[in-house]
């Protein structure tokens, strides 16, 4: 599924779309802003989509007034006449309209690769692009990105996955320095001419397979961060698999590989020393020396996965040429999103943390091996995963589990395989009084020391709206015990 591949129009750019027939897949946050700008530069642009809602219609007749045509409940025919498909970056590469547009040779570009196509539009400078990509952490490691590179004085935002559109940061009027950009899998599959100045991979774990189709397929797409890097590919180096990505990536004369490590560094990584975050890859003579960076405690929360986060940020940062001191305040400025391993009080000597965000089982996994004793909340849409390996890892950390969500009983299968001693309650309800139901069971499974953990290694659409509705209830209902 995700090895065929579309023409990709690579000699196009803006000023090559005025006159063009322009399919845009998918209304939404991305593909709504793609249509409007098509039409600014003088594309005839036809929207398609899935759905037939309310909101939909209201969105059409938007796009209606600018001259656009849209076709509702049609999300799988290829107009007439297109010259370019411009997709949302969750469509499926399965799609029939996307086998139709490979059986045409049209190219098909996802907003990603629209909005690098449009960068030097006018006659503007581009700004460069560092890239950040990952199972788990990219949004945090994005954000700490950003953080950094304001603390050394440089004009730059979060973008991209982010929640902040790319098309709007490469046209608006703010000329940026820098950008720190999240891409996800998807948004990757669909931005083949990217270019970045320097990347990361941070992770790569079994996720999203029902889209790509394999795990090969999904690092494949990962991987293309990496491709005509210019300056340094930035890869895990308890992550062999990332390490791999970089030696399979074509890139520019002189770009290095640069690691990053929870352990001591070698020469061209950066890591950890006595409590300190230290470079060895961009100094003089790396062989011997060393620059301190940060200490531990500079990164909130300092568990070991946001440590790497903060590691991969400051490598990227570094390659850019960030001085040390930037990195140090860049991390003492920045403050994580809500439902990232937030606690949210002390009960009865009990810490209650939400990790809302741990949608899948290596995020959870993260989670868990952070606390020493742990009342774990879990449970949800499984997205195609299994849970043994998670289980296996985490076992000797589990006081007890109370499980939610739809596919609950794979997680209880998993605990009853490895875990046997472990005790598990499981919530038969889905109404909005689960979660705290869920957080009064752990109450009473908790010691005095132990951290109840909602920890989920699942999405969350099964229950709630999204991860961060989860995450609200669970803080509600552990407020509600004080």
């Amino acid at each position: 599924m995700g090895g065929e591949q579309v023409s990709h129009g690579q000699g196009w750019r803006g000023q090559d779309l005025r006159g063009k027939n322009v399919t845009v897949a998918g209304l939404g946050i991305s593909g709504v802003p793609a249509a409007k700008v098509l039409t600014g530069l003088g594309a005839r642009v036809t929207v398609v989509n899935d759905g037939d809602d309310e909101r939909a219609r209201a969105q059409a007749a938007d796009l209606a007034g600018l001259g656009v045509t849209v076709r509702l409940g049609d999300g799988d025919t290829l107009p007439e006449g297109t010259e370019l498909v411009v997709t949302a970056p969750g469509w499926r590469p399965d799609k029939p309209l996307f086998a139709a547009a490979r059986e045409a040779g049209v190219p098909v570009w996802g907003d990603v690769e629209l909005a690098w196509r449009l960068r030097d539009l006018d006659g503007r400078t581009p700004a460069p692009w560092l890239c950040v990509t990952g199972t788990n952490g990219k949004t945090t490691t994005t954000r700490m990105l950003a953080s950094i590179l304001e603390a050394a004085g440089l004009r730059t935002a979060a973008v991209g996955n982010i929640g902040v559109s790319l098309l709007d940061a490469v046209l608006g009027d703010t000329e940026y320095d820098v950008l720190a950009v999240e891409l996800s899998s998807y948004q990757l599959h669909w931005a083949p001419s990217l270019r970045a100045h320097s990347a990361a991979v941070l992770n790569l774990a079994p996720d999203h397979l029902d889209w790509h189709g394999s795990m090969e397929a999904y690092a494949a797409d990962k991987g293309r961060i990496y491709e005509g890097n210019q300056v340094a590919c930035v890869y895990n180096v308890a992550d062999r698999a990332t390490e791999d990505l970089v030696r399979e990536a074509d890139v520019e004369e002189g770009c290095r590989a640069i690691g990053f490590t929870l352990g001591t560094p070698g020469p061209s990584e950066v890591g950890v020393v006595d409590g300190i975050l230290v470079d060895r890859a961009f100094v003089e003579n790396r062989q011997k020396n060393a620059q301190e960076l940060a200490e531990v405690t500079d990164v909130r929360p300092p568990v070991p996965h946001n440590i790497a986060n903060a590691l991969a940020a400051a490598a990227l940062a570094r390659a850019f040429g960030v001085p040390a001191t930037a990195v140090r305040d860049g991390l003492r400025a920045f403050r994580p999103d809500a439902h990232r391993i937030a606690h949210v009080a002390d009960v009865d000597g009990v810490a209650y943390v939400d990790d809302s965000k741990a949608t899948n089982t290596h995020a959870a996994e993260a989670s868990l091996v952070s606390y020493g004793s742990v009342v774990w909340i879990a449970g949800g849409l499984a997205k195609g995963a299994t849970f043994d390996e998670l289980v296996t890892r985490a076992a000797e950390r589990l006081r007890a589990v109370v499980l939610i969500g739809a596919d609950r009983a794979l997680i209880r299968e998993a605990l009853e395989r490895h875990a046997p001693g472990v005790p598990v309650v499981e919530l038969d309800r889905t109404d909005g009084g689960a979660m705290a139901a869920a957080v009064a069971e752990a109450r009473a499974l908790a010691r005095r020391g132990d951290t109840v953990l909602l920890a989920p290694a699942c999405a969350s659409m099964d229950m709630f709206a999204n991860y961060n509705a989860r995450g609200e209830a669970f803080e509600t209902a552990v407020r509600e015990l004080g």
